[in-house]
């Protein structure tokens, strides 16, 4: 099983590059179950929402700020994340909202250029020290519709978001600029792996036109210190309250 801590070479690559992937962060048995329990949650099925691309396709996805004593709590409060996390942030790190990410085969639809801050910023959020996690429950490839990142964007600082279909988007003209002069990654990724990602990293996604699914679980954290000034759709500073279980739940066994 992974350290729950990243080392001197891994914190100066998220530096540089704003992202950092690390492989196999949970078990193939943790990930199935969390697949299997997501996939017939009729609650979490139900409480999911859509979200138009602007190009045909909608995106569905539930969200929810805090997390609780269920399977999607124990991932979302586990030290393999959380740990790291506060390695990131410099700061003890609170949960600032989880979602499932559902992009269903054939139908799932894109995502637009955009930075997680662009959208936080509004929330009384006073400064970019947040991070997403993002947890593979599907493979995640270049066909159905993986995670794609402008490598170093994090460097340009926040930019003005727009409206695209249902979505808001990173200003294009300053997207295709960056796309110019940066690198772009498809992060590819096995069930179980995890990417952690500054606040201003620019990422998007194609929509979903293989017959496999895409779902994945993001995690997002804020800092203690970066506590909004005021109420927004996330929580301000609520104490984490993390596990250490290694498995990470009773159920799966090695």
């Amino acid at each position: 099983m992974q350290p729950d801590r990243f080392t001197t070479e891994q914190l100066a690559a998220y530096e540089r590059d704003g992202y950092l992937l690390v492989p196999h962060l949970f078990s193939d048995k943790e990930i199935n179950l969390l697949r299997e329990t997501a996939k017939r949650d009729q609650a979490l099925d139900q409480q999911a929402f859509g979200r138009d691309d602007g190009e045909g396709g909608t995106v569905r996805l539930s969200l929810w700020n805090h997390p609780g004593d269920d399977l999607y709590g124990m991932f979302s409060r586990n030290e393999r994340i959380v740990a790291r996390v506060e390695q990131l942030l410099h700061d003890e790190p609170y949960h600032y909202h989880s979602k499932m990410i559902m992009k269903e085969a054939r139908t799932g639809g894109a995502w637009a250029w955009h930075q997680d801050y662009g959208y936080w910023y509004d929330n009384g959020v006073l400064f970019p020290n947040l991070c997403s996690v993002f947890v593979a429950v599907d493979p995640s490839t270049r066909e159905n519709g993986c995670l794609q990142v402008l490598r170093g964007s994090h460097a340009m600082g926040r930019i003005n978001h727009v409206k695209t279909g249902d979505q808001t988007g990173a200003d294009p003209e300053r997207v295709a600029a960056a796309s110019e002069r940066l690198e772009l990654i498809y992060a590819e990724m096995a069930p179980g792996d995890a990417l952690f990602f500054h606040a201003n990293l620019l990422h998007r996604s194609d929509q979903n036109r293989s017959d496999k699914d895409r779902w994945a679980l993001v995690c997002c954290y804020n800092a203690r210190s970066n506590d909004p000034y005021c109420d927004g759709r996330h929580p301000r500073y609520t104490p984490l309250k993390r596990i250490h279980a290694n498995p990470i739940c009773p159920l799966v066994s090695f």
